[in-house]
């Protein structure tokens, strides 16, 4: 294996893979800390730290970071998840210190100028305007926040227009020296990169981080519920879902495979029934999304107000039946899509470099590939099968839906199958 880790004496873990058929190298900085770290008053605070990163720092403008990155040909972005925030850059194998050094720079010495704040303020709050005028984006924010109520890891990443609009410099400071510490951040870096050098870099660059553990985050409480938003629309768009498991769960594996066999593709059996076979719906898929300590399983569709009770039938039959009915076949089918996914990864920089990340954020070591490929392979139909079970016993349902309000009730109705 090419990769290489070492750790800083602030807690920074530095982590590299070194593709030497690559000229180019992703690299970026990944915070253990996200929208389910922020207190009541800081709803969207997350984001807006990530926006800021960009608008200057002590020693450059907005428009500097900017012009400095793309006069060597490379690029910058960054996220914010329920659980994470990461900062990347994609550059010339040569020019991998230039990336530390801007990264480190907007981490460490953020100028937040009052100007650029209210500016990137209004920009978050048209980015949630957007959302609102896109029900099959809103729905999500809905279920997420049905599923978890009245706790950080159920609100929306984006925040709402008054918290973002009450932000100041002083809570985006507070809350950076708060969260963003070194044993919780990694440095990761894939493609045509030096580890020994990274490393330096990295040290020389992100020492004033500090070395102090940051708090713990607050267990997750699982509730479900039902989230009915009439509107005026061509379509209802809906969720249903349960509690799904934490990435951390042995039986991880067996709910992804679950997942891919009920709602993965085209030759899932949601797609065949629903769309293929009944015509209900043009977009229907199935997920499962895992934090930390839980996780949520869900299907997605979209359908004509007339259709959405038989819809939800369909969907209700199938999360209840494909655990007892599922097949070799179908089971086989689903790890070799996960297996291409997994391998995949490996063929892009930045991909790598976000799963070598992640990976060490979640489990605090690089997981070989053939280990993930050895426990996708050890799912077997008895294993797929005791995890539905385990799902849909004493389940309790979600659904989030938006549309004419005749179409909603139908599905509310019918959902309440899963429960018990």
């Amino acid at each position: 294996m090419s990769v290489k880790l070492s750790t800083l004496p602030n807690g920074i873990t530095v982590v590299s893979d070194d593709m030497p058929h690559l000229g180019t190298a992703s690299l970026g900085i990944w915070v253990g800390a996200g929208a389910r770290d922020e207190a009541h008053d800081e709803h969207g605070i997350s984001h807006l730290l990530e926006h800021m990163a960009f608008k200057g720092t002590k020693r450059r403008s907005a428009r500097g970071i900017a012009e400095e990155i793309e006069q060597v040909g490379g690029d910058i972005n960054a996220a914010t998840s329920v659980e994470q925030t990461s900062y990347n850059v994609r550059v010339l194998g040569e020019d991998v210190a230039l990336g530390v050094d801007i990264l480190a720079d907007i981490l460490t010495e953020p100028a937040f100028a009052a100007d650029e704040l209210e500016r990137e303020k209004n920009v978050i709050v048209q980015e949630i305007g957007a959302v609102m005028d896109t029900p099959d984006d809103l729905v999500f924010d809905h279920f997420q926040e049905r599923a978890f109520p009245d706790q950080a890891v159920g609100r929306s990443i984006l925040g709402t227009p008054e918290t973002v609009r009450s932000f100041n410099r002083g809570q985006l400071a507070t809350y950076l020296l708060r969260h963003y510490r070194g044993p919780r951040m990694v440095v990761a870096a894939a493609g045509a990169v030096e580890h020994d050098r990274l490393v330096e870099e990295a040290g020389a660059r992100l020492a004033s981080v500090s070395s102090q553990q940051p708090a713990l985050q607050m267990p997750a409480a699982y509730a479900g519920g039902i989230h009915l938003a009439p509107r005026e629309l061509e379509q209802v768009h809906l969720l249903i879902g349960i509690e799904g498991c934490s990435f951390k769960d042995e039986e991880y594996h067996a709910v992804q495979v679950l997942a891919n066999v009920l709602g993965g593709g085209m030759s899932s059996r949601l797609f065949q029934d629903v769309r293929e076979e009944r015509g209900l719906c043009y977009a229907i898929y199935a997920f499962h999304w895992s934090y930390a300590d839980t996780g949520l399983f869900g299907v997605y569709a979209g359908t004509d107000e007339g259709d959405v009770g038989e819809l939800t039938a369909a969907v209700i039959d199938q999360m209840l039946e494909t655990g007892d009915t599922v097949t070799e076949t179908e089971v086989a089918r689903a790890k070799a899509q996960m297996k291409v996914g997994l391998l995949a990864a490996l063929e892009s920089s930045g991909a790598r470099a976000d799963q070598l990340a992640r990976q060490m954020l979640a489990f605090g070591r690089v997981i070989p590939v053939e280990e993930i490929v050895a426990k996708v392979e050890a799912v077997d139909v008895a294993k797929v099968r005791a995890a539905a079970r385990r799902l849909v016993q004493g389940a309790r349902p979600t659904l989030a839906a938006i549309g004419p309000g005749a179409g909603l009730e139908p599905a509310a109705r019918i959902v309440e199958r899963l429960a018990g």
